[in-house]
């Protein structure tokens, strides 16, 4: 199926859009020394080209290691269940993607000038990440099955896949901004960032794993639990944020 030039400025204002609105959302619930958005924009651009090919790559590498079919983790999870699809969806795809985002953040460390700072600056990295992986997405539901499958696509992983990302981007942020000023371990943070991110996963795959036994109803839990899991995960970070916030 050929994509116009129109379909394509629609796709990519469909991934990207929701997540700079995100973007705003989450640097103005600080109060106090907000960011300067060009400093965020250029963290999300880094997430959104840099650290999505420093994953494709370690991702793509990793699969050949394994001798899996290359395909996202969701598909090879639902579809290959062994040991080797088990272990990229749930471990390699966590720990690869969260350190992919980092990488920018703590690039960016230098300018964070209070805790709460580093998690926004996380947010975006993520943000940027997800905004590039739902063009993606979309785009394939777009092209293999039309125009009903992009919008449910595309309302899905607004909701999900963004502020997961956004999210677990976030912790890791902390974790630098901890480390920057308080001398803090980043690994916990890091960890924890892996953790949400495997659980989000398999939320995300529990449709294709348990229909044979739950039937049609798996995909309406698994889909469930990882909106609960995004939406509830940003929630708390963007009251840590508040928590943190002081005047200067």
């Amino acid at each position: 199926m050929a994509v116009s030039v129109g379909a394509l400025i629609v796709l990519a204002a469909v991934a990207f859009v929701p997540s700079l609105i995100y973007l705003i959302w989450i640097r103005n619930t600080e109060r106090y020394g907000k960011e300067p958005y060009a400093r965020l924009l250029k963290i999300f651009a880094y997430g959104a080209v840099i650290s999505v090919v420093i994953a494709m790559v370690i991702e793509s590498l990793l699969l050949i290691v394994l001798d899996l079919n290359l395909q996202r983790v969701y598909e090879i999870l639902g579809e290959n269940q062994n040991l080797e699809s088990v272990v990229l969806a749930l471990v390699i795809a966590p720990f690869v993607e969260e350190a992919a985002k980092a990488v920018g953040v703590f690039g960016s460390r230098r300018m964070i000038r209070d805790i709460e700072d580093g998690i926004i600056f996380g947010a975006a990295a993520g943000l940027g990440f997800a905004a590039t992986e739902n063009l993606l997405y979309e785009g394939e539901a777009y092209i293999s099955a039309g125009t009903a499958a992009f919008i449910a696509t595309a309302l899905v992983r607004t909701v999900s896949s963004a502020l997961l990302h956004a999210t677990s981007s976030s912790v890791v942020g902390l974790g630098i901004a901890r480390g920057a000023w308080q001398g803090r371990s980043l690994w916990p943070y890091y960890l924890g960032a892996v953790l949400i991110h495997s659980i989000f996963n398999f939320a995300a795959s529990f449709g294709t794993l348990y229909e044979d036994r739950l039937g049609d109803p798996a995909y309406l839990i698994g889909l469930t639990a990882a909106v609960v899991i995004a939406v509830g995960g940003i929630t708390i970070m963007r009251a840590k944020i508040r928590v943190l916030d002081r005047p200067t």
